[in-house]
Protein backbone atom coordinates (compact mmCIF):
# COMPACT_ATOMS: atom_id res chain seq x y z
CA UNK A 1 0.00 0.00 0.00
CA UNK A 2 3.01 2.03 0.91
CA UNK A 3 3.97 1.85 -2.79
CA UNK A 4 0.99 2.65 -4.48
CA UNK A 5 -0.52 5.30 -2.23
CA UNK A 6 2.52 6.70 -0.45
CA UNK A 7 3.45 6.12 3.49
CA UNK A 8 3.28 8.93 5.98
CA UNK A 9 4.38 8.93 9.60
CA UNK A 10 2.09 7.92 11.74
CA UNK A 11 2.75 10.79 14.54
CA UNK A 12 3.32 13.88 12.55
CA UNK A 13 1.49 12.72 9.27
CA UNK A 14 4.49 13.86 6.94
CA UNK A 15 4.71 11.47 3.63
CA UNK A 16 7.46 8.83 4.31
CA UNK A 17 8.23 6.22 6.89
CA UNK A 18 5.83 4.82 9.28
CA UNK A 19 7.99 6.80 11.65
CA UNK A 20 10.01 10.32 10.75
CA UNK A 21 13.09 11.07 12.29
CA UNK A 22 11.65 13.81 13.63
CA UNK A 23 9.00 11.78 15.60
CA UNK A 24 11.44 9.17 16.59
CA UNK A 25 13.85 11.92 18.11
CA UNK A 26 10.42 13.07 20.52
CA UNK A 27 10.60 9.54 22.05
CA UNK A 28 13.97 9.38 23.30
CA UNK A 29 16.01 12.00 26.00
CA UNK A 30 12.13 12.26 27.80
CA UNK A 31 12.46 12.53 32.01
CA UNK A 32 9.72 9.89 33.05
CA UNK A 33 7.60 11.40 36.06
CA UNK A 34 5.45 10.24 38.84
CA UNK A 35 1.68 11.02 37.53
CA UNK A 36 -0.67 10.35 40.30
CA UNK A 37 -4.40 11.27 38.74
CA UNK A 38 -5.64 13.81 40.59
CA UNK A 39 -7.97 12.81 42.36
CA UNK A 40 -5.68 10.49 43.37
CA UNK A 41 -7.61 6.40 43.84
CA UNK A 42 -6.98 5.05 47.14
CA UNK A 43 -5.09 1.51 46.09
CA UNK A 44 -3.47 3.03 43.64
CA UNK A 45 0.10 1.75 43.00
CA UNK A 46 2.67 4.58 42.40
CA UNK A 47 2.15 5.42 38.63
CA UNK A 48 4.49 6.65 36.07
CA UNK A 49 4.49 8.00 32.71
CA UNK A 50 6.74 8.11 29.86
CA UNK A 51 5.33 11.38 28.56
CA UNK A 52 2.29 13.38 28.65
CA UNK A 53 -0.42 12.24 26.57
CA UNK A 54 -0.29 14.85 23.96
CA UNK A 55 0.90 15.55 20.28
CA UNK A 56 2.60 13.14 18.40
CA UNK A 57 2.65 10.66 21.04
CA UNK A 58 -1.01 10.98 21.52
CA UNK A 59 -1.54 9.97 17.63
CA UNK A 60 1.42 7.16 17.50
CA UNK A 61 -0.45 5.48 20.75
CA UNK A 62 -3.78 5.86 18.38
CA UNK A 63 -2.12 4.77 15.35
CA UNK A 64 -0.58 1.12 16.71
CA UNK A 65 -3.65 0.94 18.38
CA UNK A 66 -6.54 1.35 16.48
CA UNK A 67 -5.39 1.20 13.25
CA UNK A 68 -2.71 -1.67 13.94
CA UNK A 69 0.50 0.04 12.56
CA UNK A 70 2.87 -2.39 14.03
CA UNK A 71 5.97 -1.23 13.29
CA UNK A 72 5.02 1.38 15.67
CA UNK A 73 5.32 -1.87 18.90
CA UNK A 74 8.71 -1.62 19.11
CA UNK A 75 9.58 2.41 19.56
CA UNK A 76 6.62 1.89 22.14
CA UNK A 77 8.16 -0.48 23.78
CA UNK A 78 11.26 1.41 24.02
CA UNK A 79 9.51 4.09 25.34
CA UNK A 80 7.52 2.09 28.16
CA UNK A 81 11.30 0.90 28.96
CA UNK A 82 12.26 4.27 30.39
CA UNK A 83 9.00 4.28 32.93
CA UNK A 84 9.85 1.18 33.73
CA UNK A 85 13.05 1.75 34.85
CA UNK A 86 12.19 4.78 36.50
CA UNK A 87 9.20 3.03 38.67
CA UNK A 88 12.03 -0.38 39.24
CA UNK A 89 14.89 2.57 40.93
CA UNK A 90 17.38 0.09 41.82
CA UNK A 91 15.86 -3.12 40.96
CA UNK A 92 16.89 -5.14 38.43
CA UNK A 93 14.39 -7.85 37.68
CA UNK A 94 10.73 -7.59 37.43
CA UNK A 95 7.58 -8.98 36.33
CA UNK A 96 5.38 -6.55 33.20
CA UNK A 97 1.79 -7.76 34.13
CA UNK A 98 -0.13 -5.50 31.33
CA UNK A 99 -3.97 -4.78 31.70
CA UNK A 100 -6.01 -7.11 29.71
CA UNK A 101 -8.47 -5.89 27.28
CA UNK A 102 -11.55 -7.75 26.55
CA UNK A 103 -11.24 -10.85 23.49
CA UNK A 104 -14.52 -8.98 21.61
CA UNK A 105 -11.93 -5.81 21.86
CA UNK A 106 -8.94 -7.53 20.85
CA UNK A 107 -10.95 -9.36 17.83
CA UNK A 108 -12.11 -5.99 16.80
CA UNK A 109 -8.56 -4.47 16.44
CA UNK A 110 -6.95 -7.80 15.11
CA UNK A 111 -4.59 -7.49 17.78
CA UNK A 112 -3.55 -6.81 21.59
CA UNK A 113 -1.63 -3.63 21.81
CA UNK A 114 -0.53 -3.71 24.72
CA UNK A 115 0.44 -6.89 25.02
CA UNK A 116 2.49 -6.29 21.72
CA UNK A 117 3.81 -3.23 23.20
CA UNK A 118 5.23 -4.94 26.43
CA UNK A 119 7.08 -7.76 24.54
CA UNK A 120 8.77 -4.99 22.85
CA UNK A 121 9.44 -3.26 26.36
CA UNK A 122 10.51 -6.73 28.00
CA UNK A 123 13.44 -6.89 24.79
CA UNK A 124 14.60 -3.71 25.37
CA UNK A 125 14.82 -4.27 29.39
CA UNK A 126 16.69 -7.50 28.83
CA UNK A 127 19.15 -5.44 26.24
CA UNK A 128 19.81 -3.07 29.24
CA UNK A 129 20.81 -5.81 31.71
CA UNK A 130 17.11 -6.08 33.33
CA UNK A 131 15.44 -9.61 34.23
CA UNK A 132 12.30 -8.38 32.56
CA UNK A 133 9.28 -10.87 31.62
CA UNK A 134 5.64 -10.73 30.65
CA UNK A 135 3.28 -11.94 33.25
CA UNK A 136 -0.15 -12.22 31.34
CA UNK A 137 -1.47 -12.79 34.83
CA UNK A 138 -5.02 -10.82 34.81
CA UNK A 139 -7.78 -11.61 32.69
CA UNK A 140 -11.04 -9.83 32.10
CA UNK A 141 -14.10 -11.79 34.36
CA UNK A 142 -16.84 -8.77 33.81
CA UNK A 143 -16.79 -6.93 30.52
CA UNK A 144 -17.18 -2.53 31.88
CA UNK A 145 -19.02 -0.61 29.86
CA UNK A 146 -17.65 2.33 27.51
CA UNK A 147 -15.49 4.65 29.98
CA UNK A 148 -15.86 7.59 27.43
CA UNK A 149 -17.39 10.48 29.14
CA UNK A 150 -17.84 8.72 32.57
CA UNK A 151 -16.34 10.59 35.96
CA UNK A 152 -13.21 9.14 37.87
CA UNK A 153 -16.32 7.85 40.12
CA UNK A 154 -18.36 6.38 37.75
CA UNK A 155 -15.07 4.39 36.14
CA UNK A 156 -14.53 3.05 39.28
CA UNK A 157 -17.80 1.84 39.77
CA UNK A 158 -18.02 0.60 36.13
CA UNK A 159 -14.43 -1.18 36.67
CA UNK A 160 -15.15 -2.93 40.18
CA UNK A 161 -14.55 -6.93 40.01
CA UNK A 162 -13.68 -6.80 35.94
CA UNK A 163 -10.44 -8.36 36.41
CA UNK A 164 -9.37 -11.27 38.04
CA UNK A 165 -6.25 -13.47 37.99
CA UNK A 166 -4.99 -16.87 35.96
CA UNK A 167 -4.52 -19.59 38.70
CA UNK A 168 -1.72 -20.05 37.03
CA UNK A 169 -0.30 -17.57 38.42
CA UNK A 170 -0.44 -17.38 41.66
CA UNK A 171 2.48 -18.83 43.26
CA UNK A 172 4.72 -17.67 40.30
CA UNK A 173 4.06 -14.32 41.19
CA UNK A 174 4.22 -14.46 44.70
CA UNK A 175 6.96 -12.12 46.62
CA UNK A 176 8.27 -10.93 43.31
CA UNK A 177 8.33 -7.45 41.73
CA UNK A 178 5.30 -6.83 39.77
CA UNK A 179 4.64 -3.71 37.37
CA UNK A 180 1.36 -3.25 35.99
CA UNK A 181 1.32 -1.57 32.03
CA UNK A 182 -0.77 0.15 30.55
CA UNK A 183 -0.58 3.03 27.35
CA UNK A 184 -2.60 6.00 28.78
CA UNK A 185 -3.46 6.72 32.59
CA UNK A 186 -6.38 9.35 33.02
CA UNK A 187 -8.08 8.69 36.37
CA UNK A 188 -6.20 5.62 36.97
CA UNK A 189 -9.59 3.70 37.95
CA UNK A 190 -8.58 0.97 35.33
CA UNK A 191 -4.92 0.42 37.07
CA UNK A 192 -6.30 1.09 40.49
CA UNK A 193 -8.96 -2.51 39.58
CA UNK A 194 -5.90 -4.03 38.44
CA UNK A 195 -3.69 -3.27 41.63
CA UNK A 196 -7.08 -5.14 43.59
CA UNK A 197 -6.97 -8.19 41.51
CA UNK A 198 -3.61 -8.78 41.76
CA UNK A 199 -2.89 -7.61 45.97
CA UNK A 200 -6.38 -9.54 46.29
CA UNK A 201 -4.84 -12.82 46.01
CA UNK A 202 -1.40 -11.95 47.86
CA UNK A 203 0.49 -10.32 44.66
CA UNK A 204 1.81 -6.47 45.98
CA UNK A 205 2.40 -4.70 43.10
CA UNK A 206 5.62 -2.63 42.47
CA UNK A 207 4.04 0.12 41.06
CA UNK A 208 2.53 0.85 37.67
CA UNK A 209 4.24 2.19 34.22
CA UNK A 210 2.55 3.55 31.64
CA UNK A 211 3.58 5.59 28.30
CA UNK A 212 1.34 8.71 28.91
CA UNK A 213 -0.68 10.40 31.61
CA UNK A 214 -3.54 12.66 30.17
CA UNK A 215 -3.71 16.07 31.63
CA UNK A 216 -5.51 14.94 34.63
CA UNK A 217 -2.85 14.18 36.86
CA UNK A 218 -0.32 15.97 39.53
CA UNK A 219 2.99 15.64 38.56
CA UNK A 220 4.33 17.47 41.68
CA UNK A 221 5.64 13.51 43.31
CA UNK A 222 5.27 12.18 45.99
Amino acid sequence: MDLVLGGRCAGCDRPGVTLCDGCRGLLTGLTPFRAWPDPRPPGLAPPTAAAPYADELRSLILAHKEHARYALARPLGQLLATAVRTALGDRRTCHLCPVPSPRATVRQRGHDPLRRITKAAVRSLRRQGIDASLADALRVVRRPDDQAGLSAERRTVNLDGAFGLRSRWAETLTDQPVLLVDDVITTGSTLTEACRALESRGIPVLGCAVLAATRRYSPSGS
